[in-house]
């Protein structure tokens, strides 16, 4: 059987971590690995619905794993709080 990577900072501490929540918000922080975009953006390159995507960034940033910065249109980037992945040394 297949088992899902999720990137280790989807699971959130203070709700409950459902399957279709930590697979947005691993496609979210997916995209913002990069560089910091602005909401429209994300919602394309992650191609999900613009209120998902504003719900799980307010998530994220309530646990300080995403910050927005400027007037509107926000750009929302990583903060570097979190867990980091691990990469493969060999």
């Amino acid at each position: 059987m297949f088992k899902e990577t999720y990137h280790p900072n989807a699971y959130l501490a203070r709700i409950r971590n459902v399957k279709l929540g930590l697979k947005a918000r691993t496609r979210i922080l997916n995209t913002l690995e990069g560089h910091p975009l602005d909401t429209r953006t994300i919602m394309k390159e992650a191609g999900m619905h613009y209120g998902v995507v504003m719900h799980h960034l307010k998530l994220l940033e309530a646990e300080g794993i995403v910050e927005r910065k400027g007037n509107k249109p926000r750009v929302w980037g990583l903060t570097g709080l979190g867990q980091k992945r691990l990469e493969n040394l060999g």
